[in-house]
């Protein structure tokens, strides 16, 4: 399926887990994709990845934190391109622990990254849609913005504020027919997941009602979907990718 051809997207935190798995399935749909964030080794995987298969990337450097970088980034991508129709704000980190065994330095990289980062970047790429009076924005959340976890208090706040940041959003611009949804992925193999102490995961497992965690081209399928003429009539929505776990 090639519905994608000739549509520009920017993907953060497209060097590995869901941020690749999407690159991979907008190039696969006929997308040019520009890979954003820091780590350029991995992104050039990422792009060769998609040239192999006859698709077409360019590595963007990107720093979510940094709003000099992400106007560069995007720059960068209009300069070369001529526009942005698709905009994935994936890049996130966490930094899971008790609250009271939280500090202050990991709450300030969590949101900074996390929220911070879908902003800058976000309003680096609108002041263009707004001009082309089209586009699509889909703001990678998670499950645990929606229904908390113990240990994840900071993380939670920053996928929270994504989802009020969504829903804010696509009312300021519905108006110039641009779009703006966000997932909530589950218990993704990824990783970030990856590094879950075994107990834990298990634990995650026994309340998934499909039994099993999700795939990172699963939770691509739903962000290209969104990003798709599909979804033309969607905005402000949370498509929840979770096997069940919310419901």
């Amino acid at each position: 399926m090639r519905d994608l051809e000739g549509k520009i997207s920017l993907v953060t935190g497209a060097s590995r887990g869901i941020g690749r798995a999407t690159a991979l399935a907008l190039a696969a749909r006929g997308a040019r994709v520009a890979l954003g964030g820091r780590d350029e080794e991995a992104l050039a995987e990422t792009a060769h990845r998609i040239g192999e298969a006859g698709g077409e990337a360019r590595v963007v450097p990107l720093d979510v934190t940094s709003e000099a970088a992400a106007g560069r980034a995007v720059k960068n991508v209009l300069e070369s391109w001529g526009s942005i129709d698709h905009l994935v704000n994936n890049a996130g980190i966490t930094r899971d622990g008790l609250l009271l065994r939280a500090r202050a330095e990991d709450w300030q990289a969590v949101i900074d990254t996390n929220l911070g980062g879908t902003l800058r970047v976000t309003r680096a790429v609108l002041r263009s849609m707004l001009k082309a009076r089209a586009g699509r924005i889909v703001n990678v959340s998670s499950v645990i913005g929606e229904m908390g976890n113990s240990g994840q208090t900071v993380y939670g706040a920053s996928k929270a504020g994504i989802i009020g940041f969504t829903k804010s959003l696509a009312r300021e611009v519905a108006s110039r027919s641009i779009t703006v949804n966000c997932v909530a992925p589950g218990f993704v193999d990824t990783e970030m997941t990856q590094g879950m102490p075994h107990e834990a995961r298990n634990a995650l497992l026994r309340d998934i009602p499909l039994g099993r965690v999700g795939t990172a081209s699963e939770v691509a399928d739903g962000i290209c979907f969104l990003l798709s003429d599909a979804a033309s009539y969607i905005t402000g929505a949370v498509l929840r990718i979770n096997g069940g776990l919310l419901m």
